[in-house]
């Protein structure tokens, strides 16, 4: 097969990397792709939101696949465009439609989708422009903390917690004037703060049967110890000590299930990875959000604890066929720890030379998956806040966690930042 994947990210690097010793594979594209695709197959100057030109690329080079690796194009349509046109239908596309890619597309509609068939997740209240007068009413019901979220896409950025009532109050007006986050915030949601402890699962899907992939838990804020802002994460482990077998049970019965059947209901084809981001309360599953591709950095360690052929997978998935496969995971643990550029996730200097390892003094159990990574004059420099996972496996997360750091006091380049706690605490 010949594989186009979008995007430029440690995800999609991941994807490539798993992909690259399949022996269905022919060829693999990425668009744009980063220094580390680079070794993987060949990267061309596409943006993955400039649809024909995505396709005229497709078409030029015989693509049977094209994975989406970002929300972004899912969100407009991408998976639509393709199977509108009779010259494309023959693609696979992995990732849902619009209608399904509603779900990370719109925090309003996945609330409402989760309300209409009884999926537990945090009370809630959705308001949208000329409703500042209803979205402030309900904000004094709730109690501290108050849980402000953009309903459109926000890079991960629009949600405000926060303790104080005022700046709350300050967040829904900025939101909807449009003044905080664009049209993202032009509708937001009011919810209950949940208390608890975060847990990330994969479904792979095509609309009908569904497999479970390895769960994971992310560390979302820059500082160790959980402080600082949030960002677009620095690190992850995988699989997540607190994740019992009889929580697993309730999440596919009380959440995986009903979403899939709702799908259904609702009339909405899906065939892709979803991600429910949820939060164990008191050991029963809520889900805080759903997103509809693969995560960023929980890719770069569920996908190496995956000991079935993705591209298979993949490729049973598009057609159908997902129900024959079986699903294979490894017992071992992965850690990834997060290399970023100074100043993320604030301002930052791009362009610093990076030195790595060579490939043979990179041990069997530890991957260096590229994110903001770029070649200049055949050096690979910094392009991205996130600049490279560090990922360590092993028998236990502490085995894992120490390949991950081992790794990533081998690189080096000016500026190097990354906590030194991934692993450690939840």
């Amino acid at each position: 097969m010949r594989v186009l994947i979008l995007g430029s990210g440690g995800r999609e690097h991941a994807i490539g990397l798993k992909i690259s010793g399949s022996s269905l594979l022919e060829s693999t594209f990425f668009g744009p792709g980063n220094a580390g695709t680079e070794e993987l197959g060949t990267n061309v100057p596409l943006d993955p939101m400039d649809f024909d030109a995505v396709a005229d690329f497709v078409l030029r080079e015989r693509v049977n696949m094209v994975v989406v690796g970002p929300e972004a194009p899912l969100v407009a349509g991408i998976a639509d465009f393709f199977a509108d046109r009779a010259d494309l239908a023959h693609v696979s596309v992995i990732g849902p439609k619009k209608a399904g890619a509603a779900l990370e597309g719109s925090k309003k509609f996945a609330k409402d989708f989760m309300h209409r068939h009884r999926i537990p997740t945090a009370k809630y209240g959705t308001f949208g422009k000329g409703e500042l007068r209803d979205a402030l009413a309900f904000l004094k019901k709730m109690k501290p903390p108050y849980v402000v979220k953009a309903s459109g896409l926000a890079a991960g950025k629009g949600v405000i917690v926060t303790e104080k009532l005022s700046e709350a109050e300050s967040a829904v007006r900025e939101m909807l004037k449009g003044t905080a986050f664009g049209d993202a915030g032009k509708e937001v949601v009011i919810e209950e703060f949940l208390k608890g402890v975060e847990v990330s699962m994969f479904v792979v899907t095509d609309g009908h049967a569904w497999r479970l992939l390895s769960s994971a838990m992310d560390y979302k804020r820059i500082g160790d110890g959980n402080t600082g802002p949030n960002t677009g994460g620095m690190g992850a482990i995988s699989p997540v000590p607190h994740v019992t077998p009889e929580f697993m049970e309730k999440v596919k019965n009380q959440v995986v299930i009903p979403t899939i059947r709702g799908l259904q209901r609702d009339g909405i084809s899906y065939r892709g990875f979803l991600f429910f981001g949820l939060m164990k309360v008191q050991g029963d599953p809520y889900v805080i959000e759903y997103n509809c591709r693969l995560g960023d950095p929980e890719t770069q360690i569920v996908l190496p604890l995956l000991d079935s052929d993705l591209l298979h997978l993949m490729d049973g998935l598009a057609n159908g066929l997902l129900s024959e496969i079986d699903v294979s995971l490894s017992n071992k643990a992965a850690t990834a720890v997060i290399l970023a550029s100074e100043g993320y996730p604030g301002a930052y200097e791009k362009g610093k030379a990076i030195m790595v390892p060579k490939q043979q003094e990179i041990g069997e159990d530890q991957q260096l998956i590229h994110a903001g990574t770029s070649l200049q004059d055949g050096q690979t420099v910094t392009s991205g806040g996130r600049v490279m996972a560090c990922v360590g496996m092993g028998a236990d997360v502490e085995k894992a966690t120490k390949r991950a750091y081992a790794l990533a006091e081998a690189i080096s380049y000016e500026g190097k930042n990354f906590r030194s706690d991934i692993g450690t605490v939840q």
